[in-house]
């Protein structure tokens, strides 16, 4: 540790980078959070006398998916030169994807900059702490894939046994004991009744959507990003309509799995966020 941490280095800024990757960590799991603002003790034990905390990923995933401030501040503080070594209790707090995480360890080895964890003090300038850095990167990003695939599945299984509960289409509720049930508000069930009447009657959703309007009749709804959302009344809009009608629930069918969320990459603008689109599975259970 005493001949990677040179005069040098203790002559340039300390970073210590504290993260946690959800809301629920940052609440509950404490000492994490405790042990990770203790690096800055650590950092002055060995010598820094110019220590930097940067902990505005607190609550943020590394996977790379979400936008972190705090990681690109990292970054740019390493450019300048001016820092001797980075800070963290284990590989994955500084990041969970590949591409961050390699571009990171490179501009550290052209910097002149150490990685410090609770296993040890790296160089990416030795090539073999290097390699190691990397698998340590590797194995961070191999175990969050691993464990998104483990929930994943465990949902699926969930679901086929029509036990998962998500948010509910309005006109069905859960029940204590995990059933699902109509709701007994009777407005709401004449509402979505009419709906299917009407179309039967007009023989399009439009033209359904159409009478609605002109009858200023509203339509039930819930916020599905919200499962604890209240059923609202609104003057439908063609979406509503065709929801309600396209929905198997309220063919009886009790599903999950119809729409999966696919990113796409724009080539003409290079700079351009990507866009995602929604497509329809065939996954019903």
């Amino acid at each position: 540790m005493s001949g990677k941490i040179t005069a040098d280095r203790l002559q340039r800024r300390a970073i210590v980078y504290v993260r946690q990757s959800s809301m629920g960590q940052v609440l509950h799991n404490q000492e994490s959070q405790r042990w990770q603002y203790g690096l800055v003790d650590r950092a002055t034990e060995l010598g820094f006398r110019d220590v930097v905390l940067i902990d505005h990923d607190l609550g943020r995933s590394g996977s790379g998916v979400v936008e972190r401030p705090g990681f690109q501040r990292l970054v740019g503080e390493v450019c300048t030169g001016e820092v001797g070594a980075v800070f963290c209790i284990e590989a994955s707090r500084l990041a969970r994807n590949g591409r961050d995480w390699h571009h990171l360890i490179e501009l550290c080895g052209v910097a002149g900059v150490v990685v410090v964890d609770a296993d040890g003090v790296y160089d990416p300038g030795i090539i073999n702490d290097r390699l190691l850095l990397g698998l340590k990167g590797t194995m961070s990003e191999f175990e969050l894939n691993l464990l998104r695939q483990r929930s994943f599945e465990a949902i699926r299984q969930k679901a086929r046994r029509g036990e998962l509960r998500y948010c509910l289409p309005a006109g069905y509720v859960w029940t204590n004991e995990g059933k699902i049930e109509k709701d007994l508000d009777q407005r709401v069930q004449q509402a979505l009744t009419l709906v299917f009447s009407k179309l039967v009657e007009l023989g399009s959703i439009r033209q359904v959507l159409l009478w609605f309007r002109r009858e200023r009749s509203e339509l039930p709804a819930r916020d599905f990003d919200d499962p604890g959302s209240q059923t609202v009344w609104n003057l439908p809009v063609y979406n509503t309509v065709h929801k309600i009608l396209t929905n198997p629930f309220f063919g009886g069918a009790y599903a999950f799995g119809k729409t999966c969320a696919r990113t796409t990459m724009v080539e003409e603008r290079a700079l351009r966020p990507r866009a995602t689109e929604r497509c329809v599975e065939s996954g019903c259970y």
